[in-house]
């Protein structure tokens, strides 16, 4: 007979208890990005919504702008670092194979004793994070998470892309998740689609660019058209399913935060889910760009500082993008 293992003994829910942000110092407006690319400030706009957006410094890192959004995020929720039992990072710009920015991270603020992973998951990075936090909390397998969605893609544009070189940006956005006594984090409803892994890709692998060489160091490419009509087509219904499974009606939401892909993707959405007026909906993306993981924590802080949104209110949030994979849950607000 085998041996009896005892399981371990989690909280009966978990919930967001705050939530922090980094955005670099530096503004580039659509005047700089123009001065490499054939366009206008105008037709920015007008494609994405974007007026500005920020780039880090060349000495600032990926485990840099999380560090700085994990530590607002720990001071803001009161938990030591010592409590935190795992470091959750969805990044897809960190320069290294290994090791993981997750483990630069946890040593930097303190949880010296947490378990750390990197998430390579694009743009929905952050909700897979949430889900898989909202788990540990619940199996007992980590008391407190923090989790960090962050991009320094700048590293990782070709600046003379007219497809791209307008849209991507640099920041970070961090969360802890802990126990809680009701539901506060719904059912995660997420996918992929990998017949469709061209539509955000690179240019070539590194193993390639470091056996073929090159003038261009790899970089993004993306298939709008492509990303555009499967965000507006199969997001919407990802959107519905997370608020059927939570039980939640759209009229009661508080707030709706997508990924801030781009603006008109954003609209196709809100028509699309025929959300009503009252419900503010995230468009951080003006000002921030597209930060791939780190769109979604950005736009909740931000909502959450203007008091365009509620702390303790009911948000539905989803993350799309290269893969193609999406994630999404309504989520109570800190």
């Amino acid at each position: 007979m085998s041996a009896a293992i005892t399981p371990s003994v989690g909280a009966p829910f978990a919930r967001i208890l705050s939530v922090g942000g980094y955005k670099p110092a530096r503004v580039v407006a659509n005047a700089e990005i123009c001065e490499r690319i054939d366009s206008s400030d105008e037709w920015i706009r007008e494609r994405s919504g974007i007026i500005e957006r920020r780039w880090a410094a060349p000495d600032e890192s990926v485990a840099d702008l999380a560090t700085n959004a994990a530590t607002v995020a720990l001071d803001r929720a009161g938990i030591g670092a010592e409590q935190v039992g795992m470091v959750l990072l969805a990044t897809v710009t960190h320069p290294y194979q290994t090791p993981s920015a997750s483990a630069e991270v946890a040593a930097r603020i303190g949880a010296v004793n947490a378990a750390a992973m990197d998430i390579s998951a694009a743009c929905a990075g952050f909700c897979y994070g949430v889900s898989l936090a909202s788990d540990m909390v619940r199996g007992g397998s980590a008391r407190y998470v923090v989790v960090v969605g962050v991009e320094k893609l700048s590293d990782w544009i070709d600046m003379d892309d007219r497809s791209t070189a307008f849209l991507f940006a640099d920041g970070a956005g961090a969360v802890v998740i802990g126990p809680s006594e009701e539901p506060a984090i719904g059912p995660v409803v997420w996918g992929s689609d990998g017949d469709q892994r061209d539509a955000i890709t690179m240019t070539q692998s590194l193993i390639d660019y470091k056996h073929e060489g090159g003038d261009i160091f790899p970089s993004l490419v993306m298939q709008g058209q492509q990303v555009f009509r499967w965000a507006v087509g199969e997001m919407s219904k990802a959107c519905v399913r997370a608020l059927d499974v939570a039980g939640v009606d759209a009229g009661d939401l508080d707030a709706f935060i997508p990924h801030q892909a781009n603006m008109r993707i954003t609209d196709a959405m809100v028509r699309a889910l025929k959300l009503p007026e009252h419900v503010p909906v995230a468009r951080d993306i003006a000002y921030t760009g597209n930060t791939s993981a780190a769109s979604i924590p950005l736009a909740m802080e931000a909502m959450l500082e203007s008091g365009e949104a509620p702390h303790g209110g009911t948000a539905l949030i989803i993350g799309f993008g290269a893969g193609l994979v999406y994630a999404a849950q309504v989520v109570t607000l800190p």
